[in-house]
């Protein structure tokens, strides 16, 4: 996720077809336009994923463990718990192609006012609180670029009306948008790691692997270490929210998931290395900066604003990505007669949600300007993964109503395990944060109510 970790202290209308329909022709939710292909897809789960914290988190694991084969160790088994989540979602992706892709697994697996709830949460905090946040980082690295005298509020709030436009302009100038700022990312990544390697002379530190000290507690900082490492993984499971706008879903989601997450695995572990590398396990514990610190011990202040630069291409892509994504949720909340009507209105040139798109990026300012953006990512991390989990385990309900060609490798054993490690990151953050907890408990609850009232004021 691109929530950035700034403190050693971690808080962050179809139905199921059959199984003849689900593997050739899905049915598309109303008027939502097929334009997004594999390379789309690809791109959006990379997006999703990346965001400004790989460029500041790598200073958690290492204050957790000490060593550089834990430290990339840690990088390289949140990846694959992360590309288990992948094959999981893509057999769901392809038993239940639908617009709004999480919202939908809940709905058919369990119950609708469940999806509801998740719906619920994503609009109030999950989605709009990390874009709020992400919105104020591109402000401050955007100030810190240009020189630019404008307060970050005004930054904020011209980026996300314009990230807004241009995807009520249509799915596809979204999703080319999207794919280029993703690129771009990739593209000021991968010069950070060959610049890393190439100008930075390493500490006492030939390779980043080496046998660990037997150390008391070792399984315990390990799995302390992997709280952020696996928050840093999650995001990918957005791209299927727009499952009802892709050319073929069936094939493209799931071989975008898997793509994308094993693309994220290489640039997550080589950017850790570059960071061992230059400065060794003690030096990034001791720094809060370290992508930064990376780059100015080789180029200096000039190397300050490059990183600058790269973290505020990677802030603008995360809300490129969740404005893309995230309002279809709203939009099929809307046309299942669980939210507004006018959220599940669609342009009939666009053929885009506009006004679930305008809602999200409103309450999103809101959230900019009220200051509490840091307070409310506190709250949403214990909920944010009780759906993570949820959605997961959703697939052994799908799977006994329809097969897939897509299968999950070692299932049930890794859908299983897949769900513990969400269980362990929900009692994790009770423990730690029980009153940050109570909160999030009394969002999700507050839309129960809701839920009845909209649903009751439905015509039959």
């Amino acid at each position: 996720m691109p929530w950035v970790l700034i403190t050693e202290n971690f808080p962050y209308n179809v139905r199921l077809m059959s199984t003849a329909q689900s593997q050739s022709q899905p049915k598309p939710a109303q008027q939502l336009a097929r334009r997004l292909g594999l390379f789309d897809a690809t791109m959006l789960v990379m997006g999703g994923i990346i965001g400004t914290g790989i460029f500041i988190n790598p200073y958690v694991v290492a204050r957790q463990v000490h060593t550089p084969g834990l430290i990339l160790g840690a990088w390289i088994a949140g990846g694959i718990i992360a590309l288990v989540g992948a094959f999981i979602y893509a057999e769901l992706g392809e038993l239940l192609p639908e617009v709004g892709g999480q919202y939908a697994y809940l709905r058919e697996a369990y119950n609708p006012l469940l999806a509801f709830l998740y719906g619920w949460t994503l609009l109030l905090v999950i989605q709009t609180g990390g874009m709020a946040a992400v919105t104020i980082t591109f402000a401050r690295y955007f100030s810190e670029v240009t020189h630019a005298a404008a307060p970050d509020w005004l930054v904020a709030l011209i980026v996300i009306v314009v990230i807004t436009i241009v995807n009520c302009l249509g799915v596809r100038a979204g999703g080319s948008v999207q794919s280029a700022l993703m690129v771009l990312k990739i593209a000021c990544i991968a010069a950070f790691v060959v610049l890393g390697v190439m100008y930075v002379k390493a500490p006492q530190l030939s390779l980043p692997v080496a046998s660990h000290p037997r150390v008391p507690g070792l399984i315990s900082q390990f799995g302390a270490a992997m709280v952020p490492v696996l928050f840093a993984y999650g995001g990918w499971q957005t791209t299927s929210f727009v499952a009802g706008e892709m050319k073929n879903p069936i094939r493209d989601l799931p071989r975008g998931l898997l793509a994308g997450v094993i693309g994220v695995i290489v640039i997550y572990t080589a950017v850790n290395f570059v960071c061992l590398r230059a400065l060794g396990p003690e030096n990034l514990a001791a720094t809060t900066t370290p992508a930064s610190a990376v780059m100015r011990a080789a180029f200096g202040a000039t190397g300050g604003r490059l990183i600058a630069l790269a973290i505020a291409l990677s802030a603008l892509g995360f809300l490129s990505q969740g404005i893309l994504t995230a309002p279809r949720v709203y939009f099929a909340m809307a046309e299942d007669g669980a939210f507004f009507r006018r959220i599940a209105w669609v342009n009939s040139t666009t053929h885009v949600p506009m006004y679930a798109i305008v809602l999200q990026s409103i309450w999103t300012l809101v959230i900019v300007f009220s200051g509490s953006y840091e307070q409310i990512l506190n709250y949403v991390v214990c909920m944010d993964w009780v759906f993570f989990g949820l959605s997961a385990s959703s697939l052994f309900a799908l799977r006994r109503r329809a097969r897939a060609k897509m299968r999950v490798p070692g299932h049930p054993v890794t859908t299983i395990a897949f769900c513990a490690v969400c269980v362990f990151i929900v009692l994790n953050t009770i423990y730690r944060y029980p009153a940050n907890t109570l909160i999030a408990v009394a969002i999700l609850l507050s839309g129960i109510p809701v839920y009845y009232l909209w649903k009751r004021n439905q015509p039959t």
